[in-house]
């Protein structure tokens, strides 16, 4: 069997790289190419025909600006494709390019399947037509998602929440003696600005002035694959902070507090049960067009899961050095704050089932496209 995967995040190349290590594990003789990661790539023991580096843009005005790049990317995909001859599709997350490669795959007769369904819960919600028209079996990993699609009609299942298996598989596996992060005697907080350069450059700056109140704690910083070391020399300059690069858990597991920009980081946090201060700011056009259309309460998934502020979110101007050193002080004393968020994050874990989320999407795309 040959299938063709394109993940277009750091996210998506984490769960990505699980799910081809369980498609793998079903049918040793399945044939993979795929746009990717690292990740994915030591997974399938093959370089990405393209790395998803040269594929992550943010926000309205970001994708206004590489216009050029996105449509010469969708060109090569095609090509990929075509020149691979995949009895199916599976794309991971990533909606901007994922749906119109989702549509002109279906016209080229092929199987399409979706793993980490798009948010058009969020917004654009008339997107559910095009993915009921265009995706043949679309796989969700929030209960509430699949109460929202089911509404609609369509082939849609639950399968759980991968990161349950990512963190599960990082404990199991884990080196003992790199358990605690060895950065310093002082406890540690966690920052975790995001993976893109536009977010970097936005948060970094006011997660580091915060962090700069107290010197009592160290500040680790969870060190993006796709940035280079040298990106953020700039921003850490003149603070007592350090960057480490794929210990992402290692930093969480040994973590007092998190400072986290919003997105799948959110969920991790709370998964290794560490208190968080979310963080978010976009260039301010893109916010406001957001702002008009985005539907939902919460912009991070924890919240969304709850239905209820869990985690505190501080948006755009919300997010200055005041009030992001107020939040984290709350939760580094401790006190009835801090004790719920804790006993919060447990009642997560139970939430988001048992796992095995990738061995169940390999098992249906395997017997379905037989």
């Amino acid at each position: 069997m040959k299938l063709f995967l394109i993940a277009g995040e750091a996210s998506g190349d984490l769960h990505g790289s699980n799910l081809i290590k369980a498609l793998k594990q079903q049918d040793s003789t399945i044939d993979l190419r795929f746009w990717g990661g690292d990740l994915m790539e030591k997974a399938a023991s093959r370089k990405p025909e393209k790395h998803y580096k040269a594929l992550a843009f943010m926000g309205f005005v970001e994708v206004v600006m590489n216009l050029g790049r996105i449509v010469q990317n969708f060109k090569k995909c095609k090509e990929d494709i075509l020149a691979f001859q995949p009895e199916a599709l599976v794309l991971i997350d990533y909606p901007g390019f994922n749906l119109r490669m989702a549509k002109w795959a279906k016209s080229q007769g092929i199987k399409v399947y979706y793993y980490i369904s798009p948010k058009v819960w969020a917004w654009k919600e008339s997107r559910v037509h095009k993915i009921k028209k265009y995706v043949d079996t679309l796989f969700t990993i929030f209960p509430f998602e699949t109460a929202f699609f089911k509404k609609y009609d369509m082939d849609v299942e639950y399968v759980g929440n991968p990161l349950v298996d990512a963190i599960s598989e990082y404990r199991e596996t884990r080196d003992e003696r790199r358990t605690k992060v060895a950065v310093g005697e002082k406890p540690i907080v966690a920052i975790l600005p995001g993976s893109r350069r536009q977010e970097v450059r936005t948060k970094l700056p006011v997660m580091l002035e915060a962090a700069g109140k107290f010197p009592e704690y160290q500040f680790v910083i969870a060190g993006a694959p796709s940035l280079e070391e040298d990106f953020y020399a700039p921003f850490i300059e003149g603070y007592d902070a350090k960057i480490l690069f794929g210990k992402t858990y290692e930093i969480l597991e040994s973590a007092e507090s998190a400072l986290v920009t919003s997105g799948t980081a959110t969920l991790e946090t709370a998964l290794f049960g560490v208190p968080q201060v979310v963080c978010y700011i976009a260039s301010p056009i893109s916010y406001a067009i957001a702002k008009r259309l985005i539907k939902i309460k919460y912009i991070s998934l924890v919240n969304l899961i709850f239905d209820r502020e869990v985690v505190r979110e501080l948006i755009q101007d919300e997010c200055n050095v005041d009030q992001v050193a107020e939040e984290l002080s709350y939760i580094l004393k401790g006190g009835k704050k801090r004790a719920q968020l804790e006993q919060d994050c447990a009642t997560l874990i139970e939430m988001l089932g048992n796992g095995s989320a990738s061995e169940k999407v390999a098992e249906k795309i395997l017997t379905s496209s037989k």
